[in-house]
């Protein structure tokens, strides 16, 4: 797969902009560490977001270890960090997943706080209360601010505990229309070509950047080996 020869835009520090360089190679490197992690007999579809997550976030570390381009050498992923919605919050009133720190832009612009946020959820095209947390308590931290705040551009995991990627975004999509949100709905990816990339867009409130989302939706292991299932 290519990488655009694209920049990343050059932006201050409010809204926080990514370009297509960096928002593929953040995707691309999820997918990487996913395919390791999907190897562990320790990780299957019984486990919990946390430990599901703890392991990926040690997997994309070993993979950008791993790699020699010079983007993938300056971005940092971080333990999950505490977050504010508001500027004028005295205390956090939100924790995040996968935080991703740009060392370059970290230079450039003297910002603290992570560049793009990963939220990482449970999801199924089976299972109706999966995919409306996955709204609930992962799209709408990003469409509030609860999350990335000043990001224009945020990425969203689904681990798949059953069924396919394209029938939890099209599961996904009906929770949205169920409450008249199809402007938000899910569409494959405009950056990578296969069937476990997504995105959406969601407006936010006035004076705040419209929030672009990315998806990968990945395929947990079967607890039990003799199980049937459909993979994608």
């Amino acid at each position: 797969m290519r990488i655009p020869k694209d920049l990343p835009s050059k932006a201050g520090s409010a809204p926080i902009l990514l370009g297509r360089r960096v928002a593929l190679s953040i995707l691309t490197t999820v997918k990487a560490a996913w395919d390791r992690v999907h190897s562990c007999p320790d990780i299957h579809d019984g486990c919990g977001e946390v430990k599901i997550t703890e392991r990926l976030r040690e997997s994309m570390r070993q993979v950008l270890k791993a790699r020699e381009r010079p983007w993938e050498r300056t971005m940092a992923v971080l333990p999950g960090t505490e977050s504010k919605s508001g500027p004028d919050l005295t205390r956090p009133d939100g924790i995040t997943d996968i935080p991703i720190l740009l060392i370059e832009r970290f230079q450039e612009q003297g910002v603290h706080d992570p560049h793009a946020i990963i939220e990482c959820k449970r999801l199924s095209g089976a299972d109706a209360g999966l995919c409306r947390l996955y709204v609930v308590k992962g799209i709408d931290r990003f469409k509030s601010g609860k999350y990335g705040r000043d990001h224009a551009i945020g990425f969203m995991a689904g681990y798949l505990v059953a069924g396919t990627a394209t029938e939890a975004a099209m599961r996904v999509n009906k929770y949205l229309a169920k409450k008249a949100r199809n402007s938000e709905r899910l569409y494959p990816s405009d950056l990578v070509r296969e069937c476990w990339a997504w995105r959406s867009s969601h407006r936010r409130s006035p004076g705040r950047p419209e929030i672009q989302l990315h998806h990968v939706h990945l395929r947990l292991r079967l607890r039990q080996s003799g199980r049937a299932g459909k993979s994608n």
